[in-house]
């Protein structure tokens, strides 16, 4: 693998302007390389380029027209600017989508969100996010290294801290309705989120332990009883696959990409992801039997058997060797995989 820096430099004031300034630059750099390559694949629009090969990571048209997209214009200067992003991104994904030859949607609501968007659904297909199944599988428990307490039945949750999307707010308002015993782990960038102060307000300061960027997240999600994910808008949640990887039950919401696959044997999926009420029904629950718990734990393990870094990487593959032109694909012959401008494979399932 070879990896070419594409600095947009430091000094641009938001995301939007850096990211525009690394589209055109990586552009100006393919566009004088791309014959040294067999395949070029992006992620979504990253690049003022025409791709053979486009993941969908996030559809911000499809966050957008969700009942649950909170941002606007008159809301104050940081809720504008996260509209204006969401708008202007929503207009450079359609045009990548539509200059790219196929586009993976990395889950069957993504797929239906771009076709929802314009784009030829002949040319969409869906490859799942995968996982690395032996690297949380086989790590062990360690609470104390986290400072969790060992008598709780205790739930996780990870994810961006600093806004609405993922929901821990609706988490919090559930374990009110909890017994002591259940406990919350949250791991998510920290700094800027309203999230302690208002765990504080609730009264949870003890129940919820908020332990920043975690980087053993294996072992982390070892330690915990169940994973809660009820996230208002997700393209297909790594961090959900991951959890099942572990072992774990997960209780999520239809909003959330990758509920699609997870079955009653292995998790619960909650049809408003704004409903404390139900979530609280859902993990107590899972709470009076830790029973349960394990036994839901082993099948979604066992689920996560189909989506792992050899599965995925397969169906990438077979789809570069597609899109080469025939003579290309035979000089490669069939172990060989083609060369590649763009990310490493990062997810799947079906094939496109």
């Amino acid at each position: 693998m070879r990896w070419i820096p594409v600095r947009p430099g430091r000094f641009w004031p938001t995301n939007l302007l850096r990211q525009q300034v690394f589209a055109l630059k990586s552009a100006l750099w393919l566009s004088r390389h791309r014959a040294e390559y067999d395949v070029l694949h992006v992620n979504g629009f990253i690049s003022w380029v025409r791709a053979d090969v486009n993941t969908a990571h996030f559809v911000h048209g499809g966050w957008f027209a969700s009942r649950y997209y909170p941002f606007a214009l008159t809301k104050g200067l940081w809720s504008a600017y996260q509209y204006v992003y969401t708008r202007a991104n929503t207009v450079l994904e359609r045009w990548a989508y539509r200059r790219s030859r196929a586009i993976v949607a990395v889950s069957g609501k993504v797929a239906d969100e771009i076709r929802r968007i314009g784009i030829d659904g002949s040319r969409v297909g869906v490859i799942y996010n995968g996982v690395d199944t032996r690297a949380f599988a086989g790590a062990r428990p360690d609470r104390a290294a986290y400072g969790l307490p060992d008598d709780a039945f205790l739930l996780l949750f990870v994810g961006d801290l600093r806004t609405p999307r993922k929901n821990l707010g609706t988490v919090l308002k559930a374990l009110t309705k909890l017994p002591e015993h259940v406990h919350l782990a949250v791991a998510g960038y920290l700094p800027g989120s309203p999230y302690p102060d208002e765990a504080r307000a609730l009264g949870l300061e003890r129940r919820v332990h908020f332990l920043g960027l975690v980087k053993t997240m294996p072992t982390l999600m070892s330690s915990v009883d169940a994973y809660v994910f009820p996230s208002r808008y997700e393209a297909m949640s790594l961090s959900l696959l991951e959890a099942m990887a572990a072992g774990l039950p997960v209780v999520t919401a239809r909003t959330a990409g990758g509920a699609e696959i997870i079955t009653a044997d292995c998790g619960v999926v909650l049809d408003d992801p704004d409903d404390p009420h139900a979530l609280a029904g859902a993990i107590g629950e899972l709470a009076r039997s830790r029973e349960r718990c394990r036994e839901m734990g082993a099948a979604a393990r066992e689920l996560m058997d189909q989506f792992g870094w050899a599965q995925m990487g397969a169906q990438y593959l077979a789809l570069y060797r597609r899109l080469m032109p025939s003579s290309q694909s035979s000089a490669h012959g069939a172990p060989g995989p083609a060369a590649v401008a763009g990310p490493a494979p990062v997810a799947t399932q079906e094939p496109l």
